[in-house]
């Protein structure tokens, strides 16, 4: 069962999160960081360009008004060991994954003196965020790569390690822009996690306690097949479909919020249509 026990939250972005306009996913991450006090590392492990992304992101974060931003760019797990990177992190009050390839996350910090690090601030209070790579890596087991546009079969996804921020989810970012229902579902399948996340693009979920929070302009479509009926993984050879009966499908927009342990929505707060009609008689 998902949950959430550290004191620190998580913001995980399905990618391609607005830097240039009102930045409201960002804006909220340097909030929870400690707004004009904060200090925010930027984890640059998963790309390729990491001058280039991690000057992007200094720019952002100090024009929302960060005064302390570092870049942190771990090319071997050699670097993970480095003094001056291992202090940022101790005095960090949010820690930023950029977008790229979440494999190279794996393989530059997993297991090392850095990641034990960022655990630590993490369940000290600090904010750990990511977006697109750094969205999948959120999870003790994540998606590596996989086939967008598809129905379920065994071969749709490979999985491996991931990060463990958030244990026992699966997590798939661009989520509507790239189709990814059918990698998902197979993803959930081939793990023993019972919920997914399936994650616009410019759209991110605040995690905080055992409860969620949906931001951005899109929507988070979530399955949860801990009560599922029936699927056919067993004998299944890896290009044969797969089927899944009985799982629950929940969309989310801008401002619901989903607990991690009831495995449902939190509808307290939400006002529909049946609310408006009677408001308005």
């Amino acid at each position: 069962m998902a949950s959430n026990e550290n004191q620190g939250k998580l913001l995980i972005i399905g990618g391609a999160e607005d830097k240039e306009g009102e930045c409201k996913i960002l804006r909220e991450f340097l909030r929870c960081a400690g707004g004009t006090k904060a200090h925010i590392v930027i984890m640059t492990a998963a790309t390729s360009l990491p001058g280039e992304v991690g000057d992007n992101y200094i720019r952002v974060f100090e024009r929302l008004g960060a005064e302390d931003v570092r870049v942190v760019d771990t090319q071997t797990p050699e670097d993970a060991k480095n003094p001056d990177y291992l202090e940022a992190i101790e005095q960090a009050t949010g820690i930023f994954f950029t977008g790229g390839d979440q494999a190279r996350i794996i393989s530059c910090l997993k297991d090392t003196q850095l990641d034990v690090a960022m655990h630590k601030r993490y369940s000290e209070g600090a904010i750990v965020g990511g977006t697109s790579a750094g969205a999948a890596m959120m999870p003790d087991m994540m998606i590596i790569e996989g086939d967008s546009e598809t129905n379920p079969r065994v071969d749709v996804v490979a999985m491996g390690p991931g990060m463990g921020f958030l244990p026992g989810v699966v997590i798939d970012q661009h989520f509507a822009q790239r189709g990814r229902l059918g990698r998902l579902v197979t993803a959930l399948l081939l793990q023993p996690a019972v919920l997914g996340f399936g994650i616009d693009e410019n759209t991110a979920i605040l995690v905080s306690g055992d409860e969620l929070e949906v931001i951005g302009e899109s929507a988070v479509t979530i399955i949860d097949e801990s009560e599922k009926l029936h699927d056919n993984m067993e004998g299944r050879l890896k290009d044969e479909g797969l089927a899944i009966c009985g799982a629950k499908l929940h969309i989310l927009p801008h401002g619901y919020r989903f607990n991690l342990k009831t495995h449902q929505p939190v509808l307290d707060n939400v006002t529909t249509t049946a609310d408006r009609e009677t408001a308005i008689a």
